[in-house]
């Protein structure tokens, strides 16, 4: 190539993304021109700096890695490596179709890979191909049932929790605090974003970066100072909506 190769870096972990990026200061013919610390700024920067490439996070707040895959204009897509610290995912059929498929934490042989795929594979009518089967390939791979019930302690007994009576999901640290529609609540050890992608998303919205409530328990929508929201469920529960989620809100329950 006789330009450098231009990459975009999306990781909601700052850290992460500077690991990133000491290791490509280490490769002649490229170009770093963005970071971005979640899907919304990944596909705003793709839209500003036309990268070659973007090493997607698999797993960020709101707006994942195959999410934001999605949602890339196809008019002039760029190639997509993804980026993740979970193996669990079939990997092999991945990178059948995928640019490539990456471990953390990252090695520099295994980057170097990546980037002469990349530079292999810069013919457009491939990258469009490319990218829409990927993400294709990715989600067929990782797609397992969706949980219709869920296993939760209480004092010395296991409680198998049907998914419908699921009101909302609030995370702290690395707790998350499950309320029913009944209003009880239950606590349990997981990840937030792990723990949704297992769930019906016709059943649950988004409402921040901590919090998932049920769609049909929703029952008030209240504006709020700054263009946000404050949703009120039906077991009394109130909950606020960030920013970014308040714009999805209004897409998908007040407008008609």
């Amino acid at each position: 190539m006789s330009e450098p190769l231009r990459i975009v870096l999306a990781d909601d972990e700052r850290p992460a993304r500077r690991f990133l990026r000491n290791l490509l200061e280490c490769f002649p013919d490229v170009s770093v021109v963005g970071e971005a610390a979640n899907g919304h700024e990944a596909l705003a920067l793709i839209e500003q700096a036309s990268p070659h490439l973007v090493l997607l996070d698999l797993h960020m707040p709101e707006l994942g890695g195959l999410d934001t895959a999605r949602l890339v204009s196809h008019e002039a897509p760029p190639l997509i490596a993804f980026v993740t610290a979970h193996d669990e995912f079939a990997v092999d059929a991945f990178e059948l179709n995928a640019v490539d498929y990456l471990l953390k934490p990252v090695d520099r042989e295994r980057l170097a890979d990546t980037l002469q795929r990349a530079r292999q594979r810069m013919s457009t009518t491939e990258r469009d191909r490319r990218v829409v089967a990927a993400v294709t390939a990715m989600d067929l791979a990782a797609r397992r049932p969706y949980l219709e019930r869920l296993p939760v302690r209480r004092r010395d007994e296991v409680v198998i929790l049907p998914v419908r009576q699921i009101a909302s999901i609030v995370a702290e640290a690395e707790l998350m605090h499950i309320t029913t529609v009944s209003a009880e609540r239950f606590t349990i050890s997981h990840r937030l974003h792990l723990l949704e992608a297992r769930l019906d998303p016709r059943r649950f919205v988004r409402l921040s970066r901590s919090a998932l409530a049920a769609l049909d328990q929703i029952q008030r929508v209240s504006a709020m100072p700054g263009g946000t929201y404050q949703v009120t469920l039906a077991n009394g529960q109130t909950l606020q909506v960030s920013r970014i989620q308040s714009r999805r809100l209004r897409e998908t329950l007040l407008t008609l």
